[in-house]
């Protein structure tokens, strides 16, 4: 029993001795006080006209070419089949001549049960 309460001691310790190691300190960024104001109670605020300023286009944003297509727009593209969605005439093609006719979809007829008796041919 002493021995693997040490065991899971010294496990502890060497966990904490790693994680001391990789400690990451973050500091906060700097904010931009410029659009906070004060109120009557001494609270900051947000001004409501400087962040519609920020929400503004760029001057520029009516000259600039539009950003290529990303792997997601370029899948919207690809045919339905492609993508698995529903497409007629693979459905057609599923169904054969059961389309339209019934819910089971066309199959060959079953192979009839060999003899255990008569050699395969």
């Amino acid at each position: 029993m002493a021995r693997l309460f040490l065991t899971v001691l010294l496990a502890c310790a060497a966990l904490c001795a790693q994680a001391a190691d990789k400690v990451v300190i973050v500091t906060p960024e700097k904010t931009d006080d410029h659009c906070m104001s004060t109120d009557g109670a001494g609270r900051r605020v947000q001004s409501m006209s400087c962040l519609n300023e920020k929400l503004l286009p760029a001057p520029d944003a009516a000259t600039r070419q539009p950003p290529a297509l990303s792997t997601a727009e370029t899948n919207l593209q690809r045919p339905s089949n492609q993508l698995g969605l529903y497409n007629r005439a693979a459905l057609e093609h599923r169904m054969g001549n059961a389309f339209g006719k019934s819910v089971t979809p066309q199959r060959p007829p079953p192979a009839p049960p060999a003899s255990p008796l008569l050699p395969p041919r």
